[in-house]
């Protein structure tokens, strides 16, 4: 039977591949190091649950949400602005909740793009940035994942040489995948070129608060003057608070963008289950110590992570923010490609991480290593990376030996 239109355009999705490997060693007793999924291991912080679990016990809050988000928490998103970045937001105009900010870049996605239109996305990138447009009916041009000249010389490739001329470009920093981090030059000189050429920018700080240089926290798009006249930024609860099941994010800046989500999300849901926007209200309004805690267990892991892996033979650079490492696969491995390599981790040495080529098929080179662990498992993986590496040559992957790789 054919597949319908829309599944069509999207690529079969190789991190099923992993979890399906993952799920079937562990069904035979294997002990799994997960450090695949970006999912925060770390506690939902007191605080926060005490609020959700109080607003729930209240009447009427098992009722209709607000699809843009209740008041006080699109008062609470513009105040984190305001303290944060410097930046001054209407809440009633320039701040929309999302349920994430996964579903935010989609609707938005499926708000601004009519077929054909061309939107600009890095590669590597996280996949909804490239597939929310593709799956509204747009085409994806790709620009480099880094914030150098190149980029540049891409946008403006793009421009002069797309039909249609690009409406939109996506930006991730700190990036997922790459964990590279951008400056508020770079985004001054984004800002300058899109209003010039007028395409909109859409960005993605999901991991605005999970830096490791204390004096270069990551900037907002949206401090550049002249910012909110192209720009909308997303962010998100999930990795800050450790909130990630209870999908929490939002979108700010630009009216008319915002407004077009707004719509776009009135006709698709009725919003976040009320205790939880109220929760996360509490979790903006409140002592912000644990967001530290967080930030800091993060740097350990990190750390311990780069420094064993080191020992173990897999040289990792270390990431300067996000909860991930962008680890190029060691040369032995490389022509195996991103998704032969991560599952010969999880067969031979019971740890997982995530193929780079989800991410795009620039990313096939390496693989995203997830600190989503404790700090005894990621030293227990760097042991079996260790091991592994060490027996390579005597036995490896069943379907393609590392001779036939040379």
């Amino acid at each position: 039977m054919d597949e319908f239109h829309k599944v069509r355009r999207l690529p079969p999705y190789v991190f099923e591949e992993v979890n399906r490997l993952k799920a079937s060693a562990r069904a035979q007793g294997a002990d799994i190091i997960d450090l695949g999924m970006g999912n925060p291991d770390l506690p939902t912080p007191q605080h926060i649950l005490d609020k959700l679990v109080e607003t729930v016990a209240k009447p009427r809050t098992n009722r209709y949400s607000a699809s843009r988000g209740i008041a006080g928490l699109r008062r609470a998103q513009a105040a984190y602005y305001a303290r944060r970045f410097g930046v001054r937001l209407d809440p009633d105009r320039q701040v929309v909740a999302t349920l994430g900010s996964k579903e935010g870049f989609a609707n938005m996605a499926q708000a601004i793009t009519a077929p054909g239109d061309v939107v600009l996305v890095p590669n590597p990138s996280y996949p909804i940035h490239a597939f929310g447009f593709l799956m509204a009916g747009g085409a994806i041009r790709h620009v480099p994942a880094e914030p150098g000249p190149e980029f540049f010389q891409a946008l403006d490739r793009a421009v002069h040489h797309s039909i249609p001329k690009p409406i939109a470009v996506v930006l991730c920093y700190p990036s997922n995948p790459t964990a590279c981090v951008a400056d508020l030059d770079f985004y001054r000189d984004v800002i300058a070129f899109a209003r010039r050429h007028g395409i909109f920018v859409l960005s993605d700080l999901a991991y605005s608060e999970v830096y490791f240089d204390d004096a270069n926290p990551p900037p907002s798009v949206l401090q550049v003057p002249g910012a909110m006249e192209v720009a909308v930024e997303f962010t998100s609860m999930s990795k800050t608070y450790s909130m990630a099941g209870l999908r929490m994010g939002f979108a700010v800046g630009n009216e008319r963008l915002i407004a077009a989500l707004s719509r776009v999300k009135s006709y698709l849901d009725y919003g976040a289950y009320t205790p939880i926007q109220v929760a996360a209200a509490a979790a903006l309004n409140g002592p912000q110590d644990c967001v530290e805690e967080m930030r800091a267990i993060y740097r350990r892991r990190r750390d311990i992570m780069v420094e064993s892996f080191g020992r173990a033979g897999w040289p990792v650079p270390a990431p300067q923010a996000s909860m991930f490492a962008w680890a190029p696969i060691p040369p032995r491995f490389r022509e195996l490609g991103s998704l032969e390599f991560s599952k010969l981790l999880i067969e031979k040495a019971d740890v997982a991480v995530a193929p780079g080529v989800g991410f795009g098929e620039h990313g096939d080179g390496f693989v995203r290593i997830a600190l989503v662990e404790n700090e005894q498992r990621i030293r227990q993986a760097a042991r079996n990376v260790a091991r592994f590496l060490a027996t390579a040559e005597e036995t490896l992957h069943n379907v393609v030996p590392i001779s036939a790789s040379r």
